[in-house]
């Protein structure tokens, strides 16, 4: 396709479409671990912390109380989002949470509209309820598990309502807080939230430590499904909320095309249509935002 027909999107365009890949990528490699989703939230949210401040301290930089205070409530909400969902898939079924998860972008649009006076046009909301469709034909053409828990869905849509706070959250900040600042604390902020809600479910505060085999994994969810916070965190300061919304919409995708690919799992042709749906009208939206781009730079 050539430029004239889809202009070039802005360095944080391609950063948020990254992020969405290092994410959908992140899902299934947890899918093939045996390690329990809180400790491998935990685990992992402890390396990033560690590594991360680390090499924050070591070239020189210094945590004030004013970055403190900014980077603190991201990450609380960061850690409580992935505990109260991997608490929710173990009282609903993988489909439900996925499905109610979805449901972010359409609070993300409002958020964008209302709190960051962002353009939400009828052609986008259009746009992020197709898409939306589109999810749904690939979460449920996975699944025949259609099951009503309460407790579980309760748990599902709080986690979209804390994520979706976190995105909002993000880009309050990022204006004030760097973008290796944010993710060094956060994720040890998120690590310490996180740790008695894990030494709950395992019975004791000596929460088992992984093996090297399971180092090696933490250390591939650090660099890539971390690398997709670092992207989407840095790019929060360059393109609207509404796009970052829209682009979460292709990680149920993602993540389904890469079980197929490496995990031998089968892909129906209801969920074929409905990645054909979602990948198509997320083409579109990309293409429009470029052209939205173009127009304002010249």
């Amino acid at each position: 396709m050539s430029t004239k027909n889809f202009p070039q999107l802005s360095l944080g365009h391609l950063a948020s479409i990254m992020a969405a890949i290092c994410w959908s990528a992140g899902n299934v490699i947890v899918a093939g671990t045996d390690l329990p989703g809180l400790q491998i939230a935990f685990w992992r949210l402890l390396l990033g912390g560690v590594l991360y401040s680390t090499v924050y301290f070591l070239t020189g930089q210094r945590m004030s109380l004013k970055k403190l205070r900014l980077v603190a409530l991201p990450g609380i909400l960061l850690g409580l989002e992935l505990a109260v969902f991997f608490t929710a898939l173990r009282n609903t079924t993988v489909a439900n949470a996925t499905m109610i998860g979805a449901l972010q972008t359409i609070v993300l649009l409002a958020v964008a509209s209302r709190r960051f006076q962002e353009s939400v046009t009828r052609w986008l909301i259009g746009a992020s309820l197709i898409a939306t469709g589109g999810v749904a034909l690939v979460i449920l053409g996975a699944s025949n598990e259609l099951a009503w828990s309460p407790r579980g869905d309760f748990l599902a849509f709080a986690a979209m309502i804390l994520f979706s706070v976190y995105f909002i959250v993000v880009k309050n900040v990022r204006g004030e807080v760097d973008t290796f600042t944010l993710q060094s604390m956060a994720m040890l902020v998120a690590s310490v939230t996180v740790f008695p809600i894990v030494a709950v479910e395992v019975g004791t505060v000596a929460i088992p430590f992984p093996s090297w085999e399971e180092w090696v994994i933490l250390l591939i969810l650090l660099l890539v499904p971390g690398t997709g916070h670092s992207l989407m965190n840095w790019a929060h300061l360059h393109i609207p909320l509404s796009f970052a919304g829209m682009m979460l919409l292709s990680i149920p995708v993602l993540s389904s095309i890469g079980a197929w690919l490496f995990l031998n799992e089968h892909v129906t042709v209801v969920q074929a249509a409905g990645m054909v749906i979602v990948i198509a009208t997320l083409i579109l939206v990309a293409k429009r935002e470029a052209e939205i781009a173009v127009a304002i730079r010249d």
